[in-house]
């Protein structure tokens, strides 16, 4: 899925209590951190292009950063130590694993698959890409129909205090 709805999927459903922007943050957290530092130097170097890069242009260390961050098993270990001491940041937090569990049914087994039980399994779904259009369309519905929601029960409204 693309790192906007990521974005976007992780603020609706856990950004409550004064925690919208952190979930936000741990929403896009996983392509974040092994893209998001690869792809400015990248369009730097080799300009704009539409469509996926190739493998061959993407660094070992991209690969690795994406299955630590895509890993089920990291995500929770890193949220359980967080929950010790601030279980309001923890629930944000899970915003990383809901990211990784929608990355599972779309993404293919032709570019980046997520191996969500990473470093223990390299196994994962070849499922359906994020970019086909039933999949891209019922993404923008989900998105639209759970904002809605939300700001009809006035979850956006500015609490006291």
């Amino acid at each position: 899925m693309d790192t906007l709805s990521h974005t976007l999927w992780g603020a609706a459903l856990f950004g409550k209590r004064g925690r919208f922007m952190l979930a936000m943050l741990f929403g896009a957290l996983p392509d974040l951190v092994s893209f998001g530092l690869w792809l400015p130097a990248h369009l730097l170097t080799n300009g704009f292009q539409f469509g996926k890069p190739g493998l061959a242009l993407i660094p070992d260390w991209v690969v690795v950063q994406y299955n630590l961050f895509h890993s089920l098993l990291i995500a929770f270990a890193v949220i359980g130590l967080v929950a010790l001491w601030r279980k309001d940041v923890a629930f944000a937090m899970l915003a990383w694993p809901f990211h990784i569990l929608l990355d599972i049914p779309f993404h293919t087994a032709d570019f980046f698959p997520t191996q969500f039980l990473w470093p223990v399994s390299t196994s994962f779904y070849d499922g359906v890409a994020w970019s086909h259009p039933w999949v891209w369309y019922s993404n923008i519905a989900g998105l639209i129909v759970l904002f809605l929601w939300r700001w009809r029960h006035g979850d956006f409204k500015k609490r006291p205090g």
